[in-house]
């Protein structure tokens, strides 16, 4: 299974979690994507104008904000700011009623954490392609 290529993506990756975030950034760099980290909702909104991304990953829990309130703020933004930017959603949290709350959410994808690489990778190129509508 030959891991995907993420050139010229642009991904913002939100998780409390700093070892999460690092390896996260570490494979999806090594795809070719370029990343910014941050580790909150809050910051995560701070950097979304300058960095623009094409696609968002965040935690769904997360001290503060979580990412349920994230996706609402942004999925509130014109298309024209991201508010139609590809999301998915991390969770250790995986019933069917996490993985429904979460699509009804906004995001396009939910996977379990701890997060597979090569998965994550896939569902990433995925939801790329695809706009919210």
């Amino acid at each position: 299974m030959n891991p995907p290529k993420l050139d010229g993506l642009r991904i913002l990756i939100v998780d409390d979690d700093e070892s999460m975030r690092e390896a996260i950034c570490i494979y999806l760099v090594s795809l070719g994507a370029e990343v910014m980290p941050v580790g909150s909702a809050a910051e995560a909104l701070e950097r979304f104008p300058t960095f623009r991304p094409s696609v968002l990953v965040s935690d769904l829990a997360m001290p503060g904000e979580d990412g349920y309130g994230l996706i609402r703020k942004v999925r509130d933004m014109s298309p024209a700011n991201g508010g139609d930017i590809p999301a998915l959603a991390m969770s250790s949290h995986t019933t069917k009623e996490d993985v429904k709350a979460s699509l009804a959410a906004g995001f396009q994808a939910h996977m379990a954490k701890p997060v597979e690489a090569i998965k994550l990778g896939r569902a990433i190129l995925k939801i790329s392609r695809q706009r919210k509508r």
